[in-house]
């Protein structure tokens, strides 16, 4: 299948610069992926409509600052996306693999001035990416301090104080992502205290978002398309939880693309509609034509053209109900991407 099938006109003011005024504001479109019926409704109501018995599994990842400029010795302006800190020998922190602006100019040994008087250099170059060593240790602590939250690029516009806090879920917990998980962030304490009452129980993974879920496809052929491996960790209670409802045959709701790939993952590596608790990596890309072994329903957002995203709703609803569902979301003037409106699938 061609990687062009999947892509969309969108007009440009249905792309969502900033999210809604506060959470809990999102539309919700409701899609039947057997009939393909739709319907609207506010992300208000999504635990009066989710099936009895659910269990709805939350990806907990918190995005990381991970976006920071460097000066080099010209004096030009440099930006870097720190994608994560790599295991080598006596490095402790010091050494990151990066995504790097005017990328053809940044060489190896190439050296910069970062804030708070730290200095890297360019160590290698690893396919489009580079690895930089740093002077001193950048962890978590030094980039709350010094990094600005990573807003994808189609946002345009400069990172505020505010998306510090609204580019999180309010159940993040475990840092490591470069993007956010953007279905989680319509979620309030209220709904989740709303979905609770409504006897839905809730399991916690951990998908630490990297370049696997947000680069686009490029290749002509989407068979073609090599994921990057993102690292995710099931604990021992959401394992537990995951496989009793699997054995039960009660309906699971992912709730992200980053939920749906973590478990089907196991899946596939179990050979069995289950997972097992731990921390691993996953590189699959599901597009359509593959089976779902766990996952019932999903809510996400309004996706890119052409991402592995669109591509693993579309094999979830049906290529043609996802169609229908886009130009219906254009339509109803539904607002799409990162900070957009919300879509479930039953």
């Amino acid at each position: 299948m061609k990687t062009s099938h999947f892509s969309f006109e969108l007009p440009e003011e249905l792309i969502a610069q900033y999210p809604s005024d506060s959470r809990g504001e999102s539309r919700l479109m409701m899609l039947n992926r057997e009939t393909g019926a739709i319907n609207h409704h506010s992300i208000n109501e999504l635990p009066s409509l989710l099936p009895e018995g659910s269990l709805m599994v939350f990806n907990n990842s918190r995005v990381r600052k991970a976006r920071i400029y460097g000066e080099s010795s010209t004096g030009g302006k440099v930006e870097f996306l720190l994608i994560k800190a790599l295991p080598e020998e006596n490095t402790e922190g010091k050494t990151w693999l990066a995504m790097v602006s005017k990328a053809k100019k940044q060489k190896p040994g190439k050296r910069f001035r970062f804030a708070g008087g730290l200095e890297g250099e360019i160590i290698r170059i690893e396919g489009s990416h580079r690895v930089l060593g740093f002077s001193e240790t950048v962890d978590d602590e030094w980039l709350d301090i010094h990094g600005r939250m990573p807003l994808p690029p189609y946002i345009k516009r400069e990172d505020e104080f505010s998306d510090a806090e609204r580019y999180q879920t309010v159940y993040s917990e475990k840092t490591g992502s470069i993007a956010a998980p953007t279905a989680g962030l319509h979620f309030t304490d209220k709904i989740m205290s709303d979905i609770a009452s409504h006897g839905i129980e809730t399991a916690f993974i951990s998908l630490h978002v990297g370049l696997g879920t947000f680069l686009p496809v490029r290749t002509e052929d989407i068979s073609d398309h090599k994921m990057h491996c993102e690292d995710y960790e099931i604990s021992a209670a959401a394992a537990d939880a995951i496989n009793k409802a699997a054995s039960e045959k009660r309906s699971i709701v992912a709730v992200g693309t980053t939920s749906v790939r973590t478990l089907e993952s196991e899946a596939a590596r179990l050979g069995r509609a289950g997972v097992e608790s731990g921390r691993r990596s996953t590189d699959i890309f599901i597009y359509p034509g593959r089976e779902f072994s766990i996952v019932n329903h999903m809510v996400t957002n309004f996706h890119t053209p052409e991402s592995s995203l669109l591509m693993l709703v579309s094999a979830f609803a049906g290529k043609k109900n996802i169609d229908k569902a886009y130009q219906t979301a254009i339509d109803n003037k539904y607002r799409f991407y990162s900070y957009g409106d919300a879509m479930f699938i039953i």
